[in-house]
């Protein structure tokens, strides 16, 4: 049986592709203050600025393709049972082939119902203001904004539960609820963490490379496979 190696990506996990991180170093995403475009009660206010801020999101993925790490990840298939846990909205592990990918924050390529968070539908337009759901209420991002509820938390949880080798990619971990699922892994537990400026140090089972998500996957696969 394969070992199930359980893989936690966030924004740097995409940098590499020209996918910006999730904020600048003075707060701002895009230029835009996050509660403005992330949040009900943006969408509440100006629907118009929130709708625009993603089209411009979706353009920028459709231009984009997956970098070398989405591609190193997928071909880890072959010798394990490698499950995806991504905070990013992209469709990129995907289109590099992986298989199994849960995504935590919703996906960008999908827009849903304003008043009914399951009714989904794929999406590679501009949503405008009367793209309406067949019950006649506002389409929206199928995005998981801040003070909205992680509906796929729990599905995470289950697969960490079940974890072997923990892989950590582009994200300080530092965002809630998704920060909380390395403390679901099994204890000892070899854990990778793949991050640039990582906020941990390597510990007994803790292993920390120092590297954008493409130098860091090499590194990795080292180690893997010495």
């Amino acid at each position: 049986m394969k070992q199930h190696m359980v893989v936690l990506t966030g924004a740097g996990m995409s940098a590499d592709s020209g996918i910006k991180t999730f904020r600048d170093a003075d707060g701002l995403w895009e230029g835009h203050d996050v509660m403005e475009v992330a949040t009900p009660q943006g969408f509440t206010n100006n629907p118009e600025l929130v709708l625009d801020f993603y089209n411009q999101r979706r353009k920028q993925l459709l231009e984009v393709l997956p970098n070398p790490a989405h591609f190193e990840l997928a071909k880890l298939e072959k010798d394990y049972k490698v499950s995806i846990i991504t905070q990013n909205v992209d469709d990129l592990h995907e289109r590099a082939g992986s298989t199994d990918v849960t995504h935590l924050h919703g996906e960008l390529l999908k827009a849903r119902s304003s008043r009914n968070e399951n009714d989904i539908k794929a999406w590679t337009k501009d949503i405008i203001i009367g793209d309406l759901c067949a019950k006649g209420h506002q389409m929206r991002p199928h995005v998981v904004w801040f003070g909205e509820v992680v509906p796929m938390i729990d599905v995470a949880i289950d697969i960490c539960m079940d974890a072997d080798i923990l892989l950590i990619i582009g994200t300080s971990m530092q965002v809630y609820p998704a920060a909380s699922l390395m403390h679901y892994v099994p204890k000892d537990t070899p854990t990778y963490f793949i991050d640039p400026q990582p906020a941990v140090k390597s510990e007994a089972n803790l292993t920390v490379i120092a590297e954008t998500a493409t130098e860091g996957m090499k590194q990795f696969l080292k180690l893997i496979t010495n």
